[in-house]
């Protein structure tokens, strides 16, 4: 009997800004998709170019986020396994077992095999870092419309010379993950200026 695999990874989670994201992907056994790799590895054209083709050769694929409130909230690593569990639930399907990138569990109720580095060792994984990083990547293309001035669409929420000049400049906006040093710190700087 073929193993319903899904491999999950997330995007996003060391940034400063916009939320987190995750894909799960279960790909058949002869998905014939070439070029996959860790999504860090790719360029942003050769990842737009998997994006849809992942999604038409697996057997299902999910996309999760969780909000800069949830990260602010919950703090990140809690906000990353949310937005796991919700790519797995969003998936259609049950998985026999799941293959996460890392050495945290993510706790999603089914049988999971952690793999450090898994984004460039399995298929599935790696088609899961690719979903999630154009996601957000896009996402964050759209904040950088409504709140000019960061460099969102440029860096993606990295804490980026650019990025960390526009928050002392500007100072944070709603998509900033506040319990973040930088973006708290920038705020404190702000106050003590305007005192």
């Amino acid at each position: 009997m073929y193993e319903l695999i899904a491999g999950v990874d997330e995007a996003g989670r060391g940034c400063l800004a916009g939320p987190v994201y995750a894909a799960a992907v279960v790909l058949p056994a002869d998905h014939g998709l070439r070029g996959l790799n860790d999504s860090k590895q790719l360029s942003p054209a050769a990842r737009e170019k998997l994006f849809p083709q992942i999604q038409s050769r697996a057997l299902a694929w999910a996309i999760g986020t969780a909000s800069v409130e949830e990260i602010d909230r919950h703090n990140i690593l809690q906000a990353n396994f949310l937005a796991m569990r919700r790519a797995i639930a969003g998936l259609g399907l049950v998985p026999t077992r799941c293959r996460v990138d890392g050495n945290q569990n993510p706790r999603l109720d089914l049988p999971t095999e952690l793999v450090i580095g898994g984004d460039a060792i399995h298929a599935e994984i790696m088609a899961a870092s690719i979903l999630a990083k154009v996601a957000r990547d896009r996402h964050l293309r759209e904040l950088d419309r409504l709140y000019p001035g960061y460099g969102f669409a440029l860096h993606k929420g990295y804490g980026t010379a650019v990025h960390l000049a526009a928050l002392r400049r500007l100072g944070p906006c709603a998509e900033h993950r506040m319990s973040f040093a930088p973006c708290a710190q920038t705020v404190l700087a702000l106050e003590e200026a305007a005192a």
